[in-house]
């Protein structure tokens, strides 16, 4: 499957309630569309992607998740996941490479979509629960899986490691390098076996306490970084005793 676009609106938050903001978008399937509030009667400019979602209002609180209102148009992290997050589980697991990336100004909700927060998880959880509860209903005894999994930040132009406290990382970052082998590649980042969804879940805790923070205007806990999960995946065939990724 080729590149697919989404995109999803946000509730406001404390300051644009206080400065009682108004809504200027509208979603409806596929299409997003734009007006002007200060001019109703104008036409919307609209444009269309894949997936528009709705996530602004008309949802309630279920014991710490914000699920859909009956009859409701909102986008749960549930639906976002099955829209976007299964499309890119279904081609790694057909042996493909797959990168879901995420886009917009600070404090747009890039963090909440891909990571989540408390009950809400958000894509790379959902997916690396739904890695590990595949592999657990594998029925192939000459198949087995490894799973890796690495977290860095880019800041400032410098890549660090975010699985190394900070304290102990050299102060250049690490380096990006290339090789006919490898492709594109990081040096000397650190890559954490793990064997179940518990396990990733500690070390994406364990990375997300690491990243560089500070408040902007914009978002008070801002990640300041450009934060990249990466999950390597391997297939291992065994036949005739000879294996095969």
């Amino acid at each position: 499957e080729s590149v697919c676009v989404g995109v999803r609106v946000r509730p406001f938050n404390d300051r644009e309630i206080g400065l009682k903001a108004q809504v200027c978008i509208d979603m409806d399937g596929p299409t997003t569309s734009i007006f002007k509030v200060e001019d109703p009667d104008a036409k919307p400019t609209t444009f269309t992607f894949d997936e528009s979602f709705w996530s602004h209002d008309g949802f309630e609180d279920d014991n710490g998740y914000s699920k859909p209102v009956p009859g409701s148009k909102y986008a749960d992290q549930t639906y976002v996941f099955n829209t976007f997050g299964t499309r890119v589980l279904d081609n790694a697991w057909a042996g493909y490479h797959c990168c879901l990336f995420a886009y917009g100004q600070t404090g747009a909700g890039k963090s909440y979509s891909m990571v989540g927060y408390g009950k809400n998880k958000g894509i790379v959880p959902i997916s690396c629960e739904e890695i590990f509860e595949r592999i657990k209903n594998n029925g192939n005894p000459n198949l087995r899986f490894e799973v890796v999994i690495s977290v860095v930040e880019i800041y400032n132009e410098v890549v660090q490691d975010l699985l190394v406290v900070p304290e102990t990382r050299p102060k250049k970052g690490l380096d990006i390098r290339e090789s006919k082998l490898l492709g594109i590649y990081i040096d000397k980042v650190a890559k954490r076996p793990v064997d179940s969804y518990p396990a990733i879940e500690q070390a994406i805790e364990e990375a997300t306490e690491h990243r560089t923070v500070g408040s902007t205007l914009m978002n008070a806990t801002s990640s300041r970084a450009h934060t990249v999960t990466c999950i390597e995946f391997k297939q291992v065939n065994n036949e005739d005793g000879r294996e095969a990724t």
